[in-house]
């Protein structure tokens, strides 16, 4: 079981890491604009999945990881060690970023940390990161999550492509995190930390909101189940006599 937390901690390890160094990169590069920081971060986080999904599960984001041990998909222990790993890995992608850039790039882009955008107040920016991870956690539960998800086999695209779509929609106005390690790296090695409870309380509520939906919407079966053989759905009793379950 150690063996098993060690593995999967690795892998979520060096899942949070490459987001983080790749997706604050490539602000901090400034190649592509918008669009080529949202395919960094979807593109990352695609690979990703795909590639240590099997291990892990390829959460790299605590708000997901808190999203299944709501719904009791996940043991406490085991969230406690993905939750240590994702922050470590981020952080110590940060300090490296720090490391590699000069210090008027890392400064003026506060290393890539998000921000809220000109205009947006602390309550749009909490509502936007919620709204935004919703929609990533539920790509999650239905492509990684659901057996019956018509693209199981390729859940990393799914959930690359939805971070992509959030960041192009959201990079500009909170810089559209969804994910609180993401945060917490740049702004633990770059202290910057104006309105940070923004992206952990909203990716927190989000996620919540999503993994709780789909659990009790389309993964846990209604009761009572109905009645009929399963071609049909239903089996309409004679007079008299009683539904057959």
């Amino acid at each position: 079981m150690q063996g098993d937390f060690l593995r999967r901690g690795a892998a979520e390890f060096v899942g949070a890491f490459a987001l983080t160094f790749v997706g604050a990169g490539a602000i901090l590069s400034q190649a592509g604009g918008l669009t080529g920081v949202a395919l960094a971060h979807g593109l990352v986080i695609a690979v990703m999945v795909s590639a240590v999904g099997h291990i892990s599960g390829g959460h790299f984001n605590p708000a997901i990881t808190l999203s299944f041990l709501v719904t009791r998909r996940m043991a406490p222990a085991l969230a406690a060690v993905y939750w240590v790993a994702q922050f470590a890995g981020a952080a110590i992608a940060a300090l490296l970023l720090k490391w590699i850039y000069p210090d008027q790039v890392s400064d003026g882009l506060k290393l890539g940390a998000p921000l809220l955008g000109p205009g947006i107040g602390a309550g749009a920016g909490l509502v936007l990161e919620a709204i935004l991870t919703f929609f990533l956690v539920l790509a999650v539960f239905a492509t990684a999550v659901d057996e019956r998800g018509t693209f199981k086999s390729i859940a990393g695209l799914a959930i690359g492509l939805t971070i992509t779509f959030d960041v192009l929609m959201g990079g500009p106005l909170t810089g559209a995190a969804m994910n609180p390690s993401r945060a917490f790296g740049p702004q633990l090695v770059q202290n910057v930390w104006a309105h940070g409870w923004i992206w952990y309380l909203g990716p927190g509520l989000g996620a919540v909101a999503a993994g709780l939906a789909y659990e009790h919407l389309y993964l846990r079966p209604l009761r009572p189940v109905p009645v009929g053989p399963p071609e049909t759905g239903l089996e309409e009793p004679r007079p008299g006599d009683t539904a057959v379950s």
